[in-house]
């Protein structure tokens, strides 16, 4: 066939990753850490609040790049979905400890605000980490098989 695309072999199930349901969840992750991050600089927050929240924001930028530029189908070696559910469960375990403290009393608003953030940031992953896991559950034989 002349001029197949690799978007065309699948028969037009390629959706970009900043169109697909994963991509939107992602990019509102990275929106929703970013605005706490700023909350908790705002608001001279103790530093581990603003290290993790910027962490954060650090590896879920490297995760989107690797997705829009589609470089986890180059670099097929490494399985991405599961250091991706890694990644999503370990941020809820500390941003869940750092918004809870940002939520003790003897606060400013402003971190109040970025432990709010923390929270929803905590809510996007999980529903990030429910989206990967149930496309590897329920389709084993889709996009993140090896091909041979």
């Amino acid at each position: 066939m002349m001029g197949t695309t690799e978007t065309s072999r699948v028969k037009g199930r390629y959706r970009p990753f900043c169109c697909s349901v994963k991509g939107h969840v992602k990019l509102l992750r990275l929106g929703v850490t970013v605005t706490s991050l700023a909350f908790f600089i705002f608001a001279k927050a103790p530093e581990p609040y603003i290290v993790v929240t910027g962490f954060e924001v650090t590896v879920v930028s490297f995760f989107i790049i690797l997705y829009i530029f589609r470089l986890d189908r180059l670099m097929n070696w490494l399985f991405w979905p599961l250091l991706d559910i890694i990644n999503s469960l370990v941020t809820t375990l500390f941003m869940v400890i750092i918004s809870v403290l940002a939520l003790l009393p003897e606060t400013t608003t402003l971190t109040i605000l970025g432990g709010v953030f923390g929270l929803l940031t905590v809510v996007c992953c999980l529903a990030d980490s429910a989206l990967i896991y149930r496309k590897l559950l329920f389709n084993p034989g889709g996009p993140y098989q090896k091909k041979t």
